[in-house]
C-alpha cells in the first residue's frame, strides 16, 4: 500500500481523535535492522514545521518499533512538547524498549488489544566488552543481568560473607572487563534519569515515590527484557496512563493502518539474500543480487519520509563446513521525502544521503550507531532493540 493509500487512514484517525497524527515505525522484518535513532529526530522536525499552527492542541504519534537509542525518546518528547499542548502515543502492536520509554512521556497511551509495551532496561557495550567467537562482534551486556548475577549470589545461593562476595566479583571480572561493568552502572543510572525526566513532563504534582515506582517496575521488576506488557498489565499493574476502551471505528483504523505499514516493510517475510541467490541455481563465485530495504518511516498528512538502503550481496564461495560466504555492500543509504500529492504542503529540504560504503561481511552493521538502519551499538544506543 502506497503513501496515498495510507493517507485516508491517517486522516480518519485524526478525525476520530481530534488530533494531528504522525506515524513513526521501524522495521520489524527479520534480518532487516530498524532502530529508533538520532537521525529520525531531525526528520520529525521537518514534519512538525509543516503544522498549520504551533502549538497544536493534540499530537498523536502512531508508534511501532522494537526500540533503539535510549536518548532518542527524551529528544522526541522534548520536541513534541514544543509543538503540542499535549501528545499521545497510539500503539497498534509493538512498542518495545526505547519505544516504551517514549510512551512513558505521553499524556496518554492508546493501546490496541494486540498492543504490547516492554521493559526499559538497557543493554550496553563499549570497547571493553567481551568478544563473540568467531565473529569478533562485541557482545552487549544487559544492565539487569549484572544485577541479577549479584542478587543470585547473595539471595539464591546465600553467599553473604564479604570475602566470598569478593571472589564472586573476581570471577565476573575475569569474564567481563571491570571498565565494561562500570559502563553498565553508568547507563543504569542514565536510563533511570531519562525515564524520570520523561515522566516529569506530564506528571506534575506527583510525588517522587510514584514516579520511582513506575521506573523501577519498567526497568527492573519485570526481570526479562523480552517480557510483553499487555494493556491491562500496563494500566492495572504498572499504573500507566493507558486508554484501553477504544471506539470500534478507531480500533479498526489503528489496526488497518498498521497492516498497511506491515506490508510496506515486508515484516512477515524473512530477509534471506543467501537463500535468494541459491534459488536461482547453483551459486558461482561473484554471483550477486541487489535489494532496496526500508528501515524506518515517518509519515503525516503532509509528508512521507522513508529511510532506505540499497544493498548488494555477493557470493564469495564456500567456507570450511560448507557454509556460504556472502559479502554485503551498502551502495546508498538515507532519508527521502515525498510531499502530500495534492501539493498543499511543500517538502522540507532533502536530507537524504547517497554515499559509497565500505564492504562488510553479511550480518555485520554497515553504518554508524546513529542511523536508523544500523544494528544497535548499545554504548550509544541505550536500550537494545
Amino acid at each position: 500500500m502506497a503513501y496515498t493509500d495510507r493517507l485516508p487512514l491517517i486522516r480518519r484517525i485524526q478525525e476520530l481523535r481530534g488530533s494531528t497524527v504522525i506515524s513513526y515505525l521501524t522495521s520489524l522484518r527479520p534480518n532487516v535492522p530498524g532502530l529508533m535513532a538520532d537521525d529520525a529526530v531531525r526528520v520529525f522536525l521537518d514534519h512538525l514545521l509543516l503544522l498549520p499552527a504551533r502549538p497544536v492542541e493534540k499530537l498523536d504519534i502512531f508508534l511501532c518499533s522494537n526500540g533503539g537509542s535510549g536518548t532518542v525518546p527524551w529528544r522526541l518528547v522534548s520536541l513534541f512538547r514544543e509543538f503540542a499542548k499535549s501528545f499521545a502515543v497510539l500503539i497498534p502492536y509493538r512498542a518495545y524498549s526505547a519505544a516504551s520509554l517514549l510512551a512513558l512521556g505521553a499524556d496518554e497511551i492508546v493501546m490496541h488489544p494486540f498492543a504490547e509495551l516492554g521493559p526499559i532496561d538497557p543493554t550496553v557495550s563499549n570497547e571493553f566488552n567481551p568478544v563473540e567467537q568467531p565473529t569478533g562482534r562485541r557482545l552487549g551486556i544487559s544492565v539487569e543481568d549484572v544485577q541479577a548475577y549479584v542478587n543470585f549470589v547473595k539471595s539464591t545461593v546465600g553467599i553473604r560473607h564479604e570475602d566470598e562476595l569478593v571472589k564472586t566479583i573476581e570471577i565476573l571480572a575475569q569474564k567481563v572487563h571491570p571498565l565494561a561493568i562500570g559502563n553498565v552502572e553508568r547507563f543504569l543510572q542514565q536510563s533511570r534519569m531519562i525515564a524520570k525526566k520523561i515522566l516529569r513532563t506530564h506528571m506534575t504534582g506527583v510525588d517522587d515515590h510514584a514516579i520511582n515506582e513506575i521506573v523501577e517496575n519498567m526497568a527492573s521488576k519485570l526481570y526479562f527484557h523480552g517480557h510483553p506488557i499487555n494493556r491491562l498489565e500496563a494500566k492495572t499493574d504498572l499504573k500507566l496512563k493507558v486508554v484501553d476502551q477504544l471506539q470500534p471505528d478507531l480500533e479498526t483504523c489503528l489496526w488497518n493502518l498498521y497492516v498497511a505499514y506491515e506490508s510496506e516493510f515486508e515484516n512477515l517475510s524473512v530477509f534471506n539474500p543467501a537463500s535468494d541467490l541459491a534459488a536461482s541455481g547453483p551459486m558461482k563465485q561473484g554471483d550477486s543480487k541487489e535489494y532496496e530495504l526500508t528501515h524506518a518511516m515517518v509519515e503525516s498528512a503532509a509528508l512521507a519520509s522513508r529511510h532506505t538502503t540499497r544493498r548488494r550481496f555477493t557470493f564469495l564461495g564456500l567456507q570450511t563446513g560448507g557454509q556460504a560466504a556472502i559479502q554485503e555492500d551498502i551502495l546508498s543509504q538515507g532519508w527521502s521525502h515525498s510531499p502530500v500529492p495534492s501539493g498543499r504542503a511543500q517538502p522540507p529540504p532533502s536530507s537524504s544521503l547517497t554515499a559509497d560504503a565500505p564492504s562488510v561481511e553479511a550480518g555485520q552493521p554497515g553504518t554508524g550507531g546513529t542511523s536508523s538502519l544500523s544494528q544497535p551499538e548499545p554504548n550509544e544506543s541505550g536500550p537494545e532493540a
